[in-house]
C-alpha cells in the first residue's frame, strides 16, 4: 500500500451535503485494512521523534484515527467531543465551520502541562474546528506538538489559518 493506492479509497459524492459541494468520504480508508494501517504507520512516523505523550481525537473520524494512532505510539487517546456530550467539567471552545458554527469541549483533568499533544482529524478544511481543539488543549495546560489529517483541503485555507495562529504546529496531511 502506498499513498497513492490509500488516496483511491476515498470515495467523492457531488452535492453533499448541499449542492455545488464535492464531499471526500474518508470512511472507506478506515474498512480497508492495508489503507488503515499505511495512514496510522505514515502518521505514526512523521511524528515519532516529537515526544509526543497523548493523541487527541477530533469527534468524530479523529477518534478512529486517534485510538488507533495512540495504540501504535503506545500513549492515551484524549477526546474532544461536542457540545454536551462529555459528563465531568469541561473546557469548551466556539468554532465556525463551513456550514454554520459549534462547540467542542474537553474535560478539564484530561491533560496536564507535563503534555505534548498531537491532534488527529479526519479532513482539515477551514481550520476552525482545529482550532478550537488547539484553544481547549491549551486551557488544560499542555502543549500542541502537532496536528495530523488525512486530507487538507487546501482550497478552504485552513493549513494557511492554523500556521499563521498557531505557527509552533506542525500539520501533516498523509494522503495529499
Amino acid at each position: 500500500m502506498d499513498v497513492v493506492q490509500a488516496r483511491k479509497t476515498i470515495v467523492e459524492i457531488a452535492d453533499y451535503p448541499e449542492p455545488g459541494v464535492v464531499f471526500k468520504d474518508v470512511t472507506p480508508v478506515f474498512a480497508d485494512a492495508q489503507a488503515f494501517k499505511f495512514v496510522v504507520d505514515a502518521m505514526a512516523a512523521e511524528f515519532s521523534d516529537s515526544k509526543i505523550t497523548a493523541i487527541v481525537g477530533i469527534e468524530a473520524r479523529g477518534f478512529i484515527l486517534g485510538g488507533a494512532l495512540a495504540q501504535k505510539m503506545n500513549v492515551g487517546f484524549v477526546p474532544v467531543r461536542k457540545l454536551g456530550k462529555l459528563p465531568r467539567e469541561t473546557y469548551r471552545a466556539d468554532y465556525v465551520l463551513e456550514y454554520g458554527s459549534d462547540a467542542i469541549e474537553i474535560h478539564t483533568d484530561s491533560l496536564s502541562s507535563e503534555d505534548s499533544v498531537l491532534i488527529v482529524d479526519d479532513v482539515l478544511a477551514t481550520g476552525g474546528t482545529v482550532s478550537a481543539a488547539i484553544e481547549v488543549i491549551e486551557q488544560t495546560g499542555a502543549g500542541v506538538a502537532g496536528f495530523a489529517v488525512l486530507l487538507n483541503l487546501e482550497f478552504l485555507g485552513g493549513a494557511s489559518r492554523i500556521a499563521s495562529e498557531h505557527p509552533q504546529v506542525r500539520l501533516i496531511s498523509v494522503l495529499d
